[in-house]
């Protein structure tokens, strides 16, 4: 019997991705792969993943999933959800921890709070050929991932594993920082030339709001109108994730994880990698101001957070394996030790 997950309700939109299709932006393939790279390499480690394994993003709502397999070992990174484990007899698990399941538990993920987006990793992964070196979903071409799609209720989805060992669970020793208030950090150009004095000190002193045209390919923002200086095309040139192009209307676009690879708008700056995930997190309404730094910083940047992760990891929390009843490992068991008589 193929083990698998059963989606009961798909939640909002929950896909398949892992580390981005990677190398194929010059014939018009986006990377794809995490808005929150950090979340997802968290929740891999917990179960015991390599650190771009493919697992399920969650946007905004989470989903409601059955255990079709011998054991699982789940863990879900991201704001302040937690996943309910069952129904009369509910038992929750918080983000950041990991837990193992049997077949025929039913499990919610729940309440994302100040975040937009959450990880469950699933031990061995999810069983998905990769496309083009990735098992990342990119839903407007309809490739990689679960048919090229968002989860649907009634699908189920393969897993590499069929059963997983009991063992102590990990936990992470101190919450995700969402850093929702964190200004975002931002390198100028590559068009600065495109655009007035005036409209780059507008962008570095001003509050934008992240408008409800926003999803995995953009994040259009809402706010005080950039000037341009030369006109508000270009010849289409390359675009990577975080780039801030800014259309005839002044008002500014993010180019997020499922970016187009080319665009013939002006870019007045990119997000630097390290603030991708702090942009990523953040849902319609919430506001962004950004801060300008060089490149030696952005790298410097990146650096300090790849440790910040390594670090979180190697300070995983152990926590005893939770109380579900394996009746596969109860069965191997002598429960019988000896009889009693009713007149002892």
């Amino acid at each position: 019997m193929t083990p698998e997950i059963e989606v009961i309700a798909p939640g909002l939109h929950t896909t398949v991705q892992d580390a981005g299709r990677i190398g194929f932006q010059d014939v018009g393939l986006p990377a794809s792969g995490p808005l929150d790279r950090v979340s997802l390499r968290l929740a891999n480690a917990l179960v015991g993943n390599p650190p771009g394994a493919p697992a399920l993003e969650m946007l905004l709502q989470g989903p409601t999933l059955a255990v079709l397999a011998d054991s699982v070992r789940i863990a879900l990174v991201g704001g302040d959800a937690d996943i309910a484990i069952g129904f009369d007899r509910m038992r929750v698990v918080p983000a950041g921890r990991s837990v193992r399941l049997v077949r025929g538990d039913v499990f919610r993920v729940r309440g994302f709070g100040d975040s937009v987006c959450a990880y469950l990793a699933i031990e061995g992964g999810p069983d998905i050929s990769p496309l083009l070196g990735s098992a990342s979903t990119y839903v407007r071409s309809g490739i990689g991932g679960f048919h090229g799609r968002a989860l649907r209720s009634g699908d189920r989805v393969p897993l590499a594993l069929a059963t997983v060992d009991v063992r102590d669970e990990h936990a992470l020793s101190r919450p995700v920082e969402l850093a929702l208030e964190q200004p975002v950090r931002v390198v100028l150009g590559p068009q600065r030339d495109y655009f007035t004095d005036d409209a780059v000190a507008t962008l570095l002193s001003s509050d934008y709001v992240i408008s409800n045209q926003a999803d995995r390919m953009g994040y259009r923002l809402e706010g005080p109108a950039l000037a341009h200086a030369k006109g508000y095309n270009i010849v289409s040139d390359g675009t990577v994730v975080g780039a801030i192009q800014v259309p005839g209307s002044g008002q500014p676009i993010i180019l997020m994880v499922d970016n187009q690879t080319t665009g013939g708008y002006p870019k007045i700056a990119t997000v630097i990698s390290a603030d991708i995930p702090v942009v990523g997190r953040r849902k319609p309404g919430r506001a962004i101001r950004f801060v300008a730094v060089d490149v030696p910083a952005a790298l410097r940047l990146r650096g300090e957070q790849e440790a910040a992760i390594r670090r979180d990891i190697e300070n995983f929390r152990r926590v005893a394996k939770t109380g579900e009843i394996d009746l596969a490992a109860l069965y191997t068991e002598n429960l019988v030790s000896g009889v009693a008589s009713a007149l002892d």
